[in-house]
């Protein structure tokens, strides 16, 4: 049936979010495309207009034009207002999807995800052929990886929240091999595709899910707390290689303070954040105009770090062209989002809640909405994420799906 090409098109997005940024966009088309061609726009339409994510968007969206019409245009003009514009199209075709729709896209993140794990094994001990599409998977290239990185993040923290849920159902043979995956990712984010982002990520998203599992039992929610930070100081932070990463980003920042400049990471943020911060100052109202930043960049940054064209912030990025009001709305989608997954008590909640916090930590210290890159991987997948927890019952139950089953109707929704 016609309605039903929305399903595969949602999953091939889940299929390429680790792919090439130009394969992402192909999947993201064709899901448009499918949208439209399926109909039912009435009942999608319906169910967006009630979801409290459409207003902070419409906000964003609407003070991205105002701006647009009242501002000055730079030849990053229209580059970055098709970026803004795709942030709030991503999030409104996720949670456009149905049920079932989210599901597939679900399922889809999650075969190419285990998929990727076994090449990354293969490839640093038996070998496995470096493949032109997946070279941000097994080596570090730039913004890919970072995405990459961040994906693996949201399935460890997925994989966390299960062995949490099977360790209080008295089934421990679940949980291994849950943290066995976490245990694996948290290699991969610290060897193959070093990422301190991913990795600061990973120890809040882990340390939010017993918050949200235990936030009405302080004594469980205490011991959780404390074993957790044991594990923690006893196994990631006393590892040689984490301790490297952070000692070095603390000289960088060190370093920038005293006016050196190179490209190491932590001085580009140093350097970014502290002139964008500037250029908000400077016009906290309306900004700079849509594609600004670019050119007020090359007026305050040192010379060496000319050629970037995002601050590694996305809320700075979006504060610099559209004032503070711009900053607030992009600030305000996130969040609305973290509180509709805290908000959700039970599992399908919990899972939601990391992989927003994920977004949150990812789109303040990279440019994870503003880089398509990584914004068109993280944020659809941390939306199909709470478009699953906004839907009735239990929809990881469904996850795999089970031979010969009926679909419930209650996922056709």
């Amino acid at each position: 049936m016609r309605k039903n090409i929305v399903r595969p098109a949602a999953m091939f997005w889940g299929l390429t979010v680790f792919m090439p940024v130009g394969v992402t966009y192909v999947a993201a088309f064709l899901l448009l495309i499918a949208l439209f061609a399926a109909g039912g726009w009435r009942e999608r339409a319906v169910r967006l207009r009630g979801n409290p994510m459409w207003w902070p968007v419409i906000a964003y969206v609407a003070w991205t034009l105002v701006v647009l019409s009242l501002e000055p245009h730079y030849p990053q003009t229209g580059s970055n207002l098709v970026h803004g514009l795709r942030i709030a199209a991503t999030v409104l075709m996720a949670l456009a999807l149905t049920q079932e729709e989210a599901l597939w896209a679900l399922r889809g993140f999650w075969i190419i995800g285990l998929v990727n794990l076994v090449m990354i094994a293969l490839y640093y001990t038996v070998g496995f052929p470096m493949l032109e599409a997946w070279r941000g998977v097994l080596v570090l290239v730039g913004n890919k990886s970072i995405s990459n990185a961040l994906l693996f993040t949201i399935m460890a923290a997925t994989a966390f929240v299960f062995a949490l849920k099977s360790l209080m159902e008295h089934r421990p043979w679940r949980a291994v091999p849950a943290f066995a995956l976490v245990l694996a990712v948290i290699a991969i984010i610290t060897l193959t595709l070093p990422s301190r982002t991913s990795l600061l990520a990973l120890l809040i998203a882990s340390a939010a899910a017993c918050v949200h599992k235990w936030r009405r039992q302080l004594e469980l929610l205490a011991v959780a707390i404390v074993i957790g930070g044991a594990v923690v100081a006893a196994g990631i932070w006393n590892s040689p290689t984490v301790q490297q990463k952070f000692e070095l980003g603390m000289q960088e920042i060190e370093a920038a303070q005293g006016g050196a400049v190179s490209e190491g990471s932590w001085v580009v943020r140093y350097y970014m954040y502290r002139d964008t911060a500037r250029m908000i100052i400077d016009r906290p109202l309306a900004g700079w105009g849509i594609g600004g930043w670019t050119e007020q960049w090359h007026l305050r940054g040192p010379k060496l770090l000319a050629d970037y064209n995002m601050p590694h912030n996305d809320f700075l990025w979006m504060g610099s062209q559209a004032g503070v009001p711009g900053s607030l709305c992009l600030l305000a989608i996130v969040l609305t989002a973290i509180w509709l997954a805290w908000r959700r008590d039970d599992v399908a909640g919990r899972h939601a809640f990391v992989a927003t916090l994920i977004l949150l930590v990812a789109t303040s210290l990279n440019s994870a909405l503003r880089d398509a890159q990584i914004g068109l991987s993280i944020l659809w997948v941390s939306m199909v994420y709470l478009r699953l927890a906004q839907a009735p019952g239990d929809s990881w139950r469904a996850l795999v799906p089970q031979r010969n089953a009926a679909v419930p109707a209650r996922l056709q929704t």
